[in-house]
């Protein structure tokens, strides 16, 4: 199977330096462009991957389809090449706003979503999958075989598409955030330098993770066994029941909005 990728921006190339990483595709059947050429050109120059000029190029050499550019980007890369997404082939979105059902509305092929996440690239965290209703049984199969060679993929339905993203392809830069806020507070407040104040930070992270991982505690679990009543760890957490209040509620009602927004674009786009 060639797997082709039109778009190599951030999740592009982690979708490219995850498949070759985990022997999922050949570099040798990995075909790549991009609107700046030069960026897939570096990408070749790592991976030995192949750099055609053109989406047309791309399209008609592959099998398999990553659409990776802004959700506005992606019909008018269908819409233009349309004609070369012949029945035997699999055109895949990796953009929430974009539906299966848009992609099925202008070409023949089978169709699916595939959302990413930047844990993608150490062959871990979860990806999510959307199959068109013509999507056939064979590329289900192998589309989720792929996906399990980089991450845990979960088969998801459209109403929940959002959230799911926000919780999997968002959240590590939304937990990044608060742990840099928990690490500068640290450095501002006491006397540990913000390097320190990192590395601890990072490797607590990273054992909470096997923790999870290995079913040892579940997150609940995890803060009845640290949190000693009346302790220190008490302490803490009564001041982040009080500080952080709806914060989070307020997060999601936020990417709903925008959410909103960019299927409105979208769907003035396709029709649908």
């Amino acid at each position: 199977m060639k797997a082709g990728v039109i778009g190599t921006g951030n999740m592009g190339k982690v979708i490219i330096e995850a498949l070759i990483e985990s022997k999922a595709i050949s570099p040798s059947n990995l075909i790549i462009t991009n609107r700046t050429l030069k960026k897939a050109e570096e990408i070749k120059e790592k991976t030995n991957v192949h750099v055609m000029n053109s989406n047309e190029e791309v399209i008609r050499s592959s099998d398999l389809l990553f659409i990776c550019v802004k959700p506005h980007d992606v019909f008018r890369v269908i819409e233009e090449n349309k004609d070369s997404f012949t029945e035997d082939k699999c055109v895949v979105s990796i953009t929430s706003p974009v539906s299966v059902d848009q992609l099925q509305s202008i070409v023949s092929c089978s169709c699916a979503r595939f959302i990413p996440s930047i844990t993608n690239r150490a062959l871990s965290g979860v990806s999510l999958l959307t199959f068109g209703n013509d999507c056939t049984e064979k590329w289900r199969r192998d589309l989720l075989e792929l996906a399990k060679h980089i991450s845990t993929p979960v088969i998801i339905d459209e109403n929940v598409t959002r959230v799911a993203s926000d919780i999997v392809s968002c959240g590590p830069a939304f937990f990044s955030f608060l742990t840099q806020r928990f690490i500068n507070a640290a450095a501002e407040v006491t006397e540990i330098d913000q390097e320190t104040a990192t590395v601890l930070a990072s490797e607590m992270l990273i054992g909470l993770g096997e923790l999870l991982k290995k079913d040892i505690y579940t997150l609940p679990t995890l803060q009845e066994k640290v949190c000693v009543k009346g302790g220190v760890t008490g302490k803490g957490i009564a001041v982040m029941e009080k500080e952080l209040g709806d914060v989070f509620e307020k997060l999601f009602q936020a990417t709903q909005e925008k959410f909103a927004d960019d299927i409105a674009e979208t769907q003035s786009q396709f029709g649908v």
